[in-house]
């Protein structure tokens, strides 16, 4: 069992879900301008969290079966949020408020260590992700993420992919040929 398993049975023991929602392909849990204080648990399904910039869409994050999903600025700061959250294909989550997910994190030593962990690891994805983005071609962005997160490329379509990439979905096709 890792922190997150062990969490997500806490929870589940605990009756803290304050709700389950399904969503169907393409549906929004989330739109710009919106202030959402929520943490997501995906059951099942794909989701994806981006920002649109000058008319293009630009994917920041993923969530798949088994992830927490969240704006995190909003969830952490309480106000409105330019990131939106859609489904990639229907999606069932398991819901917890903020002031109930933080208190629960505040109970125990370990949760609060748990949460730290999310944190952490959180914080280094994002490093790795701005590395990849600012200093290597394509090809070696492809080749990392692959090797990182090779059920990203089971999970969700590949023009999403390629904007998390931000290359092309031609681009993308060309590397994966090669």
């Amino acid at each position: 069992m890792t922190p997150i398993t062990d969490l997500v049975e806490n929870i589940e023991r605990k009756g803290l879900w304050t709700n389950v929602l399904e969503l169907d392909r393409n549906q929004f849990l989330k739109v710009k301008g919106s202030k959402d204080t929520n943490l997501y648990w995906v059951v099942q399904g794909s989701l994806r969290i981006y920002v649109v910039e000058e008319n293009e869409e630009h994917t920041i994050r993923f969530g798949y079966t088994h992830n927490f999903i969240t704006a995190l600025d909003s969830f952490l700061d309480e106000k409105p949020s330019d990131l939106y959250i859609q489904a990639l294909k229907k999606t069932t989550v398991k819901v917890i408020d903020k002031a109930t997910f933080m208190d629960l994190m505040k109970s125990t030593p370990e949760n609060t260590t748990t949460w730290q962990l999310m944190l952490e690891q959180l914080v280094l994805q994002q490093m790795e992700r701005e590395r990849d983005i600012l200093t290597v071609s394509p090809l070696e962005r492809y080749t990392r993420v692959l090797k990182r997160s090779p059920q990203l490329f089971q999970e969700i379509p590949h023009k999403y992919i390629a904007s998390y990439l931000r290359m092309t979905p031609e681009t993308l096709s060309r590397i994966k040929k090669s």
